[in-house]
């Protein structure tokens, strides 16, 4: 073991230390700049059933602080199927810090029959600038027979049409609709 002086000792600790703290700082400042800037979804709400060859709306309150929503990204999931290409909604301008209202999904036309029983997981996220993305809101969607959509909680969402969601929906074969 090599013999150290208690001075030679500390100045080791204190080169460890300041070079740790360089490759640390800037993890920490760009996390805050992250976090400052990220869209947050506040409130989300989905009918859990629905009768196949109705319009899903999926109700999304957010905001951001630095008002620069860009996007809404929506991804469905389908046993059977796999992941759907992502569908990205451009958010209007008027809408950029803060937003509520509704984007839709058309299940239609399809056999009703291909559906029925099956469980399809939506996923969407919101995309402010830079690239930072909130966290993500997942709603189960059932197809089931004379389902009723159900209605959003009253007061808590606007009935704004916010976009599409792009997808069109497959049966397991892989046939549209």
């Amino acid at each position: 073991m090599i013999k150290m002086g208690r001075k030679m000792e500390n100045l080791i600790a204190w080169v460890i230390m300041s070079v740790g703290w360089v490759f640390f700082l800037p993890a920490v400042t760009q996390s805050a700049e992250e976090e400052k800037g990220t869209p947050v979804i506040a409130q989300s709400f989905a009918a859990k059933e629905l009768t196949p060859g109705d319009v899903w709306r999926v109700y999304l309150k957010a905001s951001d602080p630095d008002g620069k929503m860009k996007y809404i990204f929506a991804t469905i999931s389908q046993p059977g199927v796999g992941t759907y290409p992502i569908s990205i909604t451009r958010i209007k301008d008027e809408n950029q810090k803060e937003l509520s209202g509704y984007v839709s999904l058309n299940t239609g036309p399809v056999q009703p029959s291909s559906f029925f029983n099956l469980t399809l997981t939506l996923t969407v996220n919101i995309q402010g600038a830079g690239g930072v993305f909130s966290q993500a809101a997942v709603f189960p969607l059932s197809f089931q027979p004379k389902a009723g959509q159900e209605r959003p909680p009253e007061g808590i969402f606007k009935e704004q049409y916010l976009g599409p969601i792009m997808v069109t929906l497959k049966t397991v074969s892989g046939r549209k609709g």
